[in-house]
């Protein structure tokens, strides 16, 4: 029963990292002062979408490519490869930035989401291929991967756009 919840949780990071983002951002928001404004339910998002989502994700992601590389390239359907640590720095660079634009303004918060979410839409585009041209069903391929890999992005600019619409124009 354990090791079924430990694989569980390593195998969805990415998942349990979104979800705890939009926790995490709903109990802030339901114990802040009221009335709530929309500029601070927006910025309370994307503050710990960033942090979860980019931050806490790609740090997971980076030590399992770099130093699981063998595990993570079974989980994804693929042979281990020199790529899985090429993989995980870029995946830091992505997960420092998310944990350095937790506390910073608008600017740098949208600014770490664009590399991910490019990266992400490009896997889920890569995963439908591998489904397509190679019949790899791997859960890491097209489990909760494939779906994430679009609603993470898409979340990201949903954040950015509602945060945008209520930055005070100077």
């Amino acid at each position: 029963m354990i090791e079924t919840i430990i694989k569980l949780i390593v195998g969805n990071y990415f998942a349990i990292f979104f979800f705890l983002s939009l926790i995490v951002a709903l109990i802030k928001i339901s114990k802040a002062p009221k009335p709530i404004s929309n500029k601070f339910k927006y910025e309370q998002f994307l503050g710990e979408f960033v942090l979860y989502s980019i931050g806490y994700s790609n740090i997971v992601n980076f030590v399992f490519h770099v130093f699981f590389g063998e595990m993570s390239a079974s989980f994804i359907g693929w042979a281990d490869s020199p790529f899985q640590a090429e993989v995980g720095y870029a995946s830091l660079g992505m997960g420092i930035a998310g944990l350095l634009a937790y506390k910073r303004d608008f600017s740098f918060r949208f600014a770490s989401i664009i590399a991910p979410s490019i990266f992400y839409l490009g896997a889920a585009g890569g995963h439908i291929y591998e489904m397509i041209a190679y019949d790899n069903f791997s859960p890491g391929n097209v489990g909760l991967v494939l779906p994430l890999d679009i609603i993470i992005p898409l979340t990201a600019i949903y954040f950015v756009w509602q945060n945008h619409k209520y930055i005070d124009n100077k």
